[in-house]
């Protein structure tokens, strides 16, 4: 897992490589690692969720874990069908959107067994204590 874990501060992507944000569900990619996707790597303005550029954008701001995990589980399901790229996770929802990771990690518990997504560390230690 630790060869798969996400550095805290991604300014380059080699190629293959998926920046993986929190957004909203409007894409205004206004601040945090959304504005870095928007800027760097494509992200598309109005468009808050799924592949875009060379970013994945899963939205974090329109209610608790319940409301994003549908999110996470369709990004964790791009991914197993995507193999031939790799995503890094941000700590999406850990920013502006005010959650811990220990309310966002648990959601990604299926993105464990998949070899193609890197995780920010926080996540890996909330879900290794779980």
């Amino acid at each position: 897992m630790e060869k798969r874990t996400t550095s805290n501060r991604i300014t380059e992507l080699k190629p293959g490589e998926i920046f993986v944000f929190g957004s909203n569900l409007q894409g205004s990619h206004g601040g945090g690692a959304a504005l870095l996707a928007w800027k760097k790597w494509g992200a598309v303005w109005g468009q808050g969720n799924g592949l875009q550029g060379r970013t994945y954008g899963i939205p974090t701001m329109h209610g608790g874990p319940a409301e994003i995990k549908p999110y996470v589980d369709e990004f964790i399901a791009f991914a197993r069908e995507h193999r031939e790229l790799t995503f890094l996770v941000t700590e999406i929802g850990c920013g502006i959107a005010g959650f811990r990771p220990a309310d966002i990690a648990p959601l990604f518990r299926d993105a464990v067994s998949v070899e193609n997504i890197h995780l920010p560390q926080r996540f890996w230690e909330v879900l290794k204590a779980k």
